[in-house]
């Protein structure tokens, strides 16, 4: 991001809204400068219109920005932090896991099919962001994750790994290795393999 939008967002953070004419003034720039850069900020919602002032006299009411939920600051990377540190207290984690994975996941319709269950796998994990895809090997299939939606807070929880697994299993009913984990492929792009058993 340009140093002017790093600037423009920073003075919103600290007046919580502000008008294409208050960011001009507070920085060195023209009215139509700060109003193109609000401009742009908007469209990758970083920031969005909140509310409008009244003109002093005629002319258009004046619209006011405030960074969206999405951009702004959150607690929710301490919050899971926190609750994983409860988690790992339990004596048996992978019984934490399999009662966390119903509510997490959701639930599947089930299917008799072995491979209908693998891609209903597949595609629930899609939908949780994962860029799974599934793959035949001589030793059985293999569930690959080209996204770790938790890559975040991964090295300071290596178990969430564990849980991955812990679905897996209880979809596809089978036993779940994992065999990779954050793995670079050809293009350089991390992924993690579990093998089903």
């Amino acid at each position: 991001m340009p140093n002017t939008r790093a600037q423009i967002l920073e003075y919103i953070r600290s007046h919580q809204m502000a008008s294409a004419l208050e960011i001009s003034r507070a920085l060195p720039m023209t009215p139509a400068n700060a109003r193109h850069h609000l401009s742009a900020l908007e469209r990758e919602n970083i920031i969005e219109v909140v509310g409008n002032r009244s003109a002093k006299g005629r002319g258009r009411p004046t619209k006011l920005f405030a960074l969206t939920h999405q951009a702004m600051d959150h607690n929710i990377d301490l919050l899971v932090d926190a609750m994983l540190k409860v988690l790992k207290c339990e004596d048996d984690l992978e019984e934490q896991f399999s009662r966390l994975v119903p509510h997490l996941f959701g639930e599947i319709e089930g299917s008799a099919a072995p491979f209908a269950k693998l891609n209903k796998t597949v595609l629930r994990l899609n939908e949780m962001n994962y860029q799974a895809r599934w793959e035949a090997s001589p030793e059985g299939p293999r569930v690959i994750l080209g996204h770790c939606p938790y890559a975040a807070i991964l090295a300071e929880n290596p178990e969430l790994c564990q849980m991955d697994a812990v679905f897996l299993a209880s979809q596809l009913d089978q036993k779940i290795e994992q065999v990779a984990k954050l793995e670079r492929g050809p293009q350089g792009i991390p992924h993690c393999i579990f093998s089903v058993r």
